[in-house]
């Protein structure tokens, strides 16, 4: 029984280190106006949405994936600016020319950041 206990507690570490090694660095941004989207028309998915940067865009082929997306720092000077959540959006969205990696929603980038830091250090995972 210790044994089974044990190798689990080890599963679970080394499955943690793997999925925040998998994290991507990039930053966030947010917007308010949800629809139309690139993806979706005017179809409502909710709040916790984002749109893709154009390098992630890929001609739309990144429409309806989840990324959990966790604040890591300011890039400008608002001091602490994360709330120590992560966040699982869906991508309705692309946004052309935008100063970020991601472009989350209001309420997404408030669940994870002070939405009075505008934009963040963010590590992202699908």
């Amino acid at each position: 029984m210790a044994l089974k206990v044990s190798l689990a507690i080890i599963f679970g570490i080394v499955a943690t280190l793997i999925s925040v090694a998998l994290a991507a660095p990039g930053t966030a941004t947010f917007y308010s106006s949800y629809v139309p989207s690139a993806c979706y028309g005017n179809k409502n998915y909710g709040v916790m949405i984002a749109a893709a940067s154009d390098p992630l865009w890929q001609n739309g082929a990144i429409c309806g994936k989840t990324f959990n997306v966790t604040c890591t720092g300011p890039t400008n000077p608002v001091p602490h600016p994360c709330t120590g959540a992560s966040v699982v959006v869906k991508i309705v969205d692309h946004c052309p020319g935008c100063g970020g990696t991601l472009d989350l929603s209001r309420e997404a980038f408030a669940h994870i950041a002070n939405p009075v830091a505008g934009i963040i250090k963010i590590d992202y995972r699908q």
